[in-house]
């Protein structure tokens, strides 16, 4: 079975259609850690629910991002982790984490991408007014949302409700996400 590590800085809705997924067979992986930035972060509660163990930090409580990157390596490598999923995680990787696990971090965007990267992208899309919007699972990189698309889902939305926008994502992300994980340990 492989092993997964998701990490996440808020609610945690990615991380819980995984573990969920996990806990019911739908996904042949087991989510040995998840990582989180924020402590009190409302997700932290979510990977106690299922039993998960976590790893917590405040990135201020370290010297660099490379001290906290360190740390971080040691123990995916501990737990033998085979693929990282940034589910809602709102920090950029670092060259120390990226060395450590390159080809193996994932991650999930709430846009077409290469359009409207970055942490706003819903709110940027409705501003420029467009009528198709979508989800983006990519490789990660040194580039902000710049990695390699590995799967992609788009939907029609007319209004201008970026929290509209935001609902409907989230239930084509929730299943995307699964799915691309499933494809890409079955080709490991």
């Amino acid at each position: 079975m492989h092993n997964l590590a998701v990490f996440a800085s808020g609610t945690g809705t990615n991380f819980v259609a995984i573990a969920q997924a996990s806990a019911s067979g739908k996904l042949d992986a087991r989510v040995a850690v998840m990582v989180c930035d924020k402590p009190g972060a409302a997700v932290i509660e979510r990977a106690k629910e299922f039993g998960i163990e976590t790893f917590v930090f405040s990135p201020k409580s370290y010297a660099s991002k490379a001290a906290y990157e360190a740390e971080i390596v040691k123990l995916l490598d501990d737990k033998k982790i085979d693929l990282v999923c940034l589910a809602g995680y709102m920090r950029i990787v670092g060259e120390t984490l990226l060395q450590a696990y390159e080809g193996r971090i994932i991650n999930i965007h709430p846009s077409l991408l290469p359009s409207f990267k970055g942490a706003h992208a819903v709110e940027d899309a409705v501003a420029y007014g467009v009528k198709v919007y979508g989800i983006t699972i990519h490789w990660v990189n040194a580039d902000l949302d710049g990695g390699k698309i590995i799967a992609q889902r788009a939907f029609p939305y007319e209004g201008s409700d970026p929290a509209e926008v935001h609902r409907i994502g989230q239930k084509i992300e929730h299943e995307l996400y699964v799915e691309t994980i499933n494809k890409l340990l079955c080709a490991r």
